[in-house]
C-alpha cells in the first residue's frame, strides 16, 4: 500500500495533541511532533557578564543561537527580538506556527487525515 505524508503546522502543542489523538483512528505508519525556532542551537548555557565575557555576537547573547557563520550571527542580531525592542508575544517567544506535526498515513486515509488536522487549526 502507498503512504502519504502530511506536514501540519500549529500555534500550540495542545492543538497538535488534539489532532494526533483524533488521527489515532486512522492507519498511521509514523508520527513526529516537533517545536522549532528560527535560530539554531541553544546559545549561552550559563549567565555571563557581557562586558567581561567573550561571546561571539548579539544573536548568541540574546536569542540563544549557536551560529557557525559569523555573518549569520550578525544577521540574527538585526532581528527586533535580539534588540529587546520587539512587539512580539509574551516573553518575546515565537507567536506563530512553531509546532510541526508530521504524519505518514495510508493513501486511503490521507483526505480524512487532512480534514482532521485542518479542523484542529493546522496550516498544511
Amino acid at each position: 500500500m502507498a503512504e502519504k505524508n502530511i506536514l501540519a503546522f500549529f500555534n500550540s502543542p495542545d492543538q497538535a495533541d488534539k489532532a494526533l489523538s483524533q488521527l489515532k483512528s486512522l492507519r498511521i505508519a509514523d508520527t513526529s511532533l516537533t517545536r522549532f525556532d528560527g535560530y539554531i542551537g541553544n546559545g549561552s548555557d550559563h549567565i555571563m557578564n557581557p562586558i567581561t565575557s567573550d561571546f561571539p555576537d548579539l544573536g548568541y547573547l540574546t536569542l540563544g543561537g549557536d551560529f557557525d557563520d559569523r555573518n549569520a550571527g550578525i544577521l540574527a542580531a538585526a532581528s527586533v527580538s535580539a534588540s529587546g525592542m520587539s512587539s512580539g508575544g509574551p516573553d518575546n517567544k515565537v507567536t506563530g506556527r512553531d509546532i510541526l506535526l508530521t504524519v505518514v498515513v495510508e493513501e486511503e486515509d490521507h483526505e480524512q487525515a487532512m480534514q482532521i488536522v485542518r479542523s484542529c487549526g493546522a496550516m498544511v
